[in-house]
């Protein structure tokens, strides 16, 4: 038996999580070291390499070098298929995988799906996957075969054409934010209908792939008394709310600077799509540095609630999100217990404390982080430097301020980290380290303490 079927015969699923997460980024970073992924005469320094493995995996987007100066296609096709491996889950591709060579998949490797895909049980994991695989590949196919049909038209050079549109639409459907025209989306900033065509691909890879599957049962069964579950209602309404916000915000922020002399769609689109681009895509249409600081803390907070569970996205999730704000208004200090009563349900007790489990722990470990980045980076970064670019990893959203490729190795190895983190998922995270926990077969007496 191998040294990995060990460890992971030992391990919980929440460490064999983890642990096939880890082997992803060494397969990675070996697949970008293979002889002509770089272009003649580039070299890059491992570090490097593995940042951009990690930041692939995570479908981050931070990278501290150019992907089209530094990659031949080859390489980038190699990053296309690491945005694919970290986009739909390395469960999911090693579930095809598992099909296609006619592998048993056994009750271990249900537990593994079930968890990378936040599902509470192990019925239809297997199911779910390729139902999964084949909508992401099916929204692939179309947004790259209407960018590539786009960009033909403007420049008739077929394989630059497929190359840009196969890139852009994989980039933004896995929420990966990289690019292989050296200035993201910018040199499109007036052209709405890449941005339209870019933002919808964005909204259906974070949006969840839940509701991607409920919407398409109700629109296939046209069932007249189709219900969608309350995970459905609930991320769909926080995630627009969200859109909404981040749409408004930079509006006003922007109205006298940015945006000024600007005619009104020309600031809207900008402020639409960098609203849907911090969901956790990466993708800009205009350089965030030219962005006013407060616009900029804006996006570090909508990049730290990330996008919807069960995504390509990372952050706390919107659905954390959306349970925090309804305990808020929810709460009753004359009860011992809160409840949760939204859309004609209740939410379950440990739902609600797994939500403050993750915002405590995202918040510590983000704090952290900026401490250990202002010590190591003393006077070359600014304060809301590092706390954007701390949310963005964390967040997996991979928006820069243009500070990633001049970075000591202490604060690239942070970034990756908080990039690895939050694309395993801050529960599977949570529980790995705690560990398994017995339940108490007794109990203490209870007694009040004063709070606030």
């Amino acid at each position: 038996m191998s040294i990995f079927s060990k460890l992971l015969k030992k391990s919980s699923p929440q460490q064999g999580i983890v642990l096939y997460y880890l082997i992803a980024i060494i397969v990675a970073f070996l697949l970008l070291n293979l002889p002509f992924v770089h272009k003649p005469g580039v070299n890059v320094s491992p570090i490097d390499t593995l940042f951009v493995a990690v930041s692939g995996i995570s479908v981050t987007g931070l990278t501290p070098v150019n992907i089209v100066d530094t990659y031949s296609a080859f390489g980038q096709i190699i990053i296309l298929i690491i945005l694919n491996i970290g986009g739909i889950g390395v469960m999911a591709i090693g579930t095809v995988l598992w099909v296609v060579l006619g592998k048993h998949i056994g009750i271990r490797e249900r537990q593994l799906i079930m968890l990378d895909n936040n599902k509470d049980t192990m019925s239809g994991t297997v199911k779910l996957i390729l139902e999964i695989i084949k909508t992401i590949v099916t929204i692939e196919f179309i947004g790259a075969l209407l960018l590539a049909f786009y960009f033909y038209r403007d420049n008739p050079d077929l394989n630059n054409a497929l190359m840009q549109g196969l890139f852009v639409s994989i980039s933004a459907t896995t929420n990966g934010g990289l690019d292989i025209t050296g200035q993201s989306l910018i040199p499109y900033a007036n052209d709405y209908f890449v941005q339209t065509i870019v933002m919808f691909l964005i909204i259906l890879g974070s949006i969840g792939f839940p509701v991607l599957l409920e919407v398409r049962a109700y629109i296939r069964n046209r069932v007249s008394h189709f219900r969608f579950s309350l995970f459905t209602k609930i991320t769909t309404t926080t995630y627009f709310f969200l859109f909404t916000f981040g749409v408004l915000a930079i509006l006003a922020l922007e109205h006298n600077n940015a945006f000024k002399g600007l005619s009104w769609h020309q600031s809207l689109f900008y402020a639409l799509f960098q609203s849907a681009t911090t969901r956790s895509a990466g993708l800009q249409t205009i350089d965030v540095t030219q962005l006013s600081d407060a616009t900029n803390v804006i996006m570090s907070i909508l990049m730290f609630i990330g996008s919807s569970p069960s995504s390509v996205g990372g952050g706390i999730r919107t659905t954390t999100f959306a349970i925090l704000i309804l305990f808020v208004i929810n709460f009753n200090n004359n009860s011992e217990k809160t409840s949760i009563k939204v859309y004609n349900r209740e939410i379950h007790v440990v739902d609600i404390q797994r939500s403050f489990a993750v915002f405590t722990m995202a918040s510590i470990l983000t704090f952290v982080s900026m401490i250990i980045i202002l010590a190591t980076e003393k006077n070359n970064l600014s304060f809301l430097q590092v706390f954007f670019e701390v949310m963005s990893a964390f967040g997996t959203c991979g928006l820069s301020l243009g500070v990633t490729d001049n970075i000591s190795s202490i604060t690239k190895v942070v970034l990756m980290i908080l990039m690895f983190i939050g694309r395993v998922g801050l529960i599977s995270f949570i529980i790995m380290i705690s560990g398994r926990k017995e339940p108490d077969k007794f109990s203490y007496p209870k007694e009040r303490i004063q709070i606030g």
